[in-house]
Formats: C-alpha cells, structure tokens, sequence
C-alpha cells in the first residue's frame, strides 16, 4: 500500500477551510475513485490529473487509485486541488513525502500539457492558510500578485506541473513573492460637469460625508445619473484593510486584474434595471456566487430607473442594507459576502417622463403606482430624498459649481471627524452608528431635538426613520464643522427625509 498527502484550502463565501487530499494505491483493477463530496468540475479532476501527470514525465499508477478530500462533509467545488491530488498522487507513487508537501498549502487547475492555470478565490484561501498558521502556500504563476498581497506567510508561484515537482524535490525553485501596486485610476468625473441642481449637490456632499443612502427622482436628462457616477470621486479610498476585503470579493468573482489586483478606490456598481434577484445578491446552483450588492462593498451601488425594477429585486435590499451582510442559503450549505454600500437610487416621476413634469399625461392613479413600487419599508431605510428640478436657461451662463477635489476635502475632514467620534463604538463612519448609541449616549440637546419628537409625534417618522435622520443630521454637523448637531442640522435632515418621492 502507499498513501501521499497534500493539502489545499476549500472557499465558502470569504471564508476558507483547511482540506486534506489523500492518494491510496492498492491492489485492484486500475481505476481513480474520487470520494469526498466533489462537484462536477473536481471529478473532472481526474482526468485533468492523469493527463499532467504522464505529459510531465510521469508513469500513472496501474493500479486502483482512491482520492479523498476531507473533511467528508465538506461541499468541494472548482479546479482549486488539481495541483494537490497531482502532488499527492506523485507522493504515493514514490511512497515517500517530500518534506515541502506536509508543510504547504497547493492552489491550482492543471492543464493537460502540465501547465498551472490562475483560478478564482486565492486571496481568502490565503488569508485563510496565513490564519491556520501554515508556513508557505503556492499558487499559480498569474494569480503570484493577487496572493502577494497577504502579509505573513511565504507565497510562491508556480508554472507548471514539472517545476513543482522539481522544487518538492529540493532541485528547483518557484517565483516568489512580487511587489503589487495599485492600479492607475482614469480621470474621474468632476461635478462642475453638473449644471445647477445646487440642492441635489449638496445632497451627494452629505451623502459621501456619512455614507447615506440617496435618491434622486425628477424628469430625464437633468444630471440624475451624473450626480450619481460622481460620488465615489467624493469618498476617500479605501483603508487597508477595507481594500483587502473589497478585493477578496472580487477574488471570488475573478474580476481581479492579474498585474495590479489591489483596489483602493471605492468600487462603482451600476446593474441594469432588468438585473434578476441572483444577480443583484449573489446566487447560483449549489455554491453562491457575490452579486452586485458585495461587489459594492465600501462603496456605491446604483440602480438608475429604480421603478423600472422587478418588485422581488427591489425588496432583497432591505436586510443587506440594515445589516451589511448578504447570507445565501444553497444545497450545498450559506455563503456570507458583506455588503456594506452605498445605495443610490433614481427614478423619474411617471411612465411618461416628460422634460416639463407639468406636461405629464399619466393619471394621477398611475403616477402614484410608478413610484409606489418602492415600499415604505425600502424607503425608510433611504436617508436622503431629492426631487430635482428641470433647469432653466439662466444656469446654462453661470459660473460652474464647485469641483470634486474642493467637496473631496471637506468629506475628507467630516469622515475623519466621524471616525473618531464613532471609534468607542468600533465604527468610521454616521450611517453605521447603532440607534441606540445616538439616542443615549450622543443624544443632541432638547432644544435640538425639537422638530424630530414634533415629527414623531405627528406620526411622520418611524423609530428607524428618526435613528436615521440623527446620523444625516451629525453628517450635516460634521461638514459645518460643529461638534454636535444644533436644530439647523435636523431641521435640514428631516426636510432632505421628507421630499423627493410622491407616494
């Protein structure tokens, strides 16, 4: 009998664990069995694996051959362990361990000429080796950059099938670990491009300040979208470790650029109106895939023509905006992606959409429907509501507004004001402060709070809807730079809550 060992790392959402791949060869009829609870492309395996292992050089064992990858229970899905059953089968074959293969993480799809192909996910199945306190991993050549990033552990880069062996053997050497910098980001778009609409620019300011939720309703071609792609100029990048989660998401969707796979810059994800519900949140048949609501993450989701949207779609934002977090339940078992974003919502006003609304042809009935797709609970958790207004030829000779760069500062200033506020309560930024904390411990003045129990009392605002107006209000404060929110600010945050949307 002879056995080989090797190990590899299985992903599950962002989250990785730990898999032993064994080899067995006994006697019997030759034949691979492969046990362990493997998806079509892992049974594939076996194939790929045969074919890279003769066309290195290699004799294929004629005898029986049982792979397993434990733990049993454990769904295995991808081309991720084909460099590890290799490794494992060449180690039985030898019945002799390579000293390098009991103490190495192997990531990895064989071609069948031997070549090691890049696959998706190497960022948390490093992190996830780096956790479990292994002391090396290798990953394919083209995916060396993405596990550069990953501090703490030796990462190394292979080509193909032959040079692994080589180095298992102690007669050759893998690529080490590269220098990765960050991408060069185009020229982003600048608001003086934005004509008038000064209220609904303000709005987009205390939005980036606090990480608000926005909608923009009004009639077509009056700077909706626009508005909207120049907020993440606005937000600052992306902190460390922010940058290391928004990037294993990424990972896992294999959106990474293979040269600079860094991303620093908060992400911008604009789907179509027609997007599905698996599309918006993640999905898939057995093992979930992130959908646009992670890859959002620390930055801005946009859904242009919002009352266009599927009602189902529209409602499977509520928990990932309440809580941050999407949880997928498939057969295979949940997959949690974070989902921490900024929602901008626009939408015209009816069907019709005429440049003058005072030319709208809808009913009065079908207006109200149009929009009515938003429920109340959807909305309540949207903080800042403007209702745009056609501009007149006047704004066409005005001076342009204030650039990017002059709000990017004063945002700048607020977060940082926030952030350290919020930091006894582990938080950076006011749309994440927990309702409880604002109304004790950071509770404004009585006189301050005036027009919010006024409204309250009038039935106008939800508990969450008041929790909600306190954090616009502390974005207001901050920008003005105040150290607590004066009626002024509340004032202003209840007239941005109460507008924009005709129910």
């Amino acid at each position: 009998m002879a056995l080989g060992r090797a190990y590899s790392v299985a992903v599950n959402g962002l989250a990785g664990e730990l898999v032993e791949i064994e080899a067995d060869i006994t006697s019997g009829l030759p034949g691979v069995h492969l046990v362990g609870l493997p998806d079509t492309a892992v049974q594939e395996a076996r194939d790929r694996v045969r074919s890279a292992v003769t066309n290195s050089g290699n004799q294929w064992p004629m005898s029986r051959l049982t792979l397993a990858l434990s733990p049993a229970t454990l769904p295995k899905m991808g081309s991720v362990y084909d460099i590890a059953l290799a490794s494992a089968v060449l180690s039985a074959t030898r019945k002799k361990s390579w000293p390098h293969l009991d103490r190495t993480i192997l990531l990895g799809e064989l071609a069948l000429d031997g070549r090691v192909r890049p696959v998706r996910g190497v960022l948390p199945a490093v992190l996830a080796a780096r956790r479990e306190e292994w002391p090396a991993v290798v990953v394919p050549l083209a995916n060396l950059p993405e596990a550069s990033l990953v501090d703490g552990i030796e990462v190394l880069g292979v080509r193909s099938l032959r040079q692994l062996q080589a180095w298992l053997s102690g007669k050759g050497r893998l690529a080490e670990r590269v220098t990765v910098g960050s991408a060069e980001h185009e020229a982003e778009a600048d608001l003086t491009d934005v004509v008038g609409q000064t209220q609904a620019r303000y709005a987009v300011e205390v939005a980036a300040a606090g990480g608000h939720n926005l909608i923009l309703t009004g009639p077509p071609g009056i700077g909706k979208t626009m508005l909207a792609q120049r907020l993440p100029g606005l937000l600052p990048p992306l902190s460390a470790d922010e940058a290391l989660e928004v990037t294993a998401i990424h990972s896992v969707s294999g959106l990474l650029s293979e040269e600079t796979p860094l991303i620093t810059r908060p992400p911008f994800v604009a789907p179509h109106h027609t997007s599905t519900v698996a599309a918006l949140v993640g999905g898939g048949v057995g093992y979930a895939r992130p959908g646009a609501v992670s890859h959002a993450h620390r930055g801005v989701l946009f859904l242009d023509e919002c009352a266009e949207i599927g009602v189902s779609v529209m409602e499977a934002l509520r928990t990932p905006m309440e809580e941050g977090e999407i949880r997928l339940a498939r057969r295979d078992g949940v997959a949690r992606y974070p989902a921490r974003f900024q929602l901008v919502l626009a939408a015209n006003l009816c069907p019709c959409a005429p440049a003058d609304p005072q030319e709208c042809i809808c009913p009065g009935a079908v207006r109200r429907r149009y929009l009515g797709k938003l429920s109340g609970p959807l909305l309540d958790r949207v903080d800042l509501r403007v209702q745009m207004q056609p501009v007149r030829s006047g704004a066409l000779g005005e001076e342009a507004g204030e650039t990017s760069e002059a709000v990017r500062a004063r945002v700048a200033a607020a977060r940082e004001a926030a952030a350290q506020r919020w930091s006894v309560v582990g938080v950076r930024t006011n749309a994440e402060v927990p309702g409880p904390v604002l109304r004790r411990g950071f509770r404004p003045s009585r006189a301050a709070m005036a027009p919010l129990r006024s409204a309250l009392d009038r039935g106008m605002l939800s508990v969450r809807g008041a929790d909600r107006t306190l954090r616009v209000a502390w974005s207001l404060c901050d920008l003005a730079g105040r150290t607590s929110p004066g009626i002024e600010d509340i004032s202003t945050a209840l007239g941005f809550r109460q507008a924009g949307v005709v129910r």
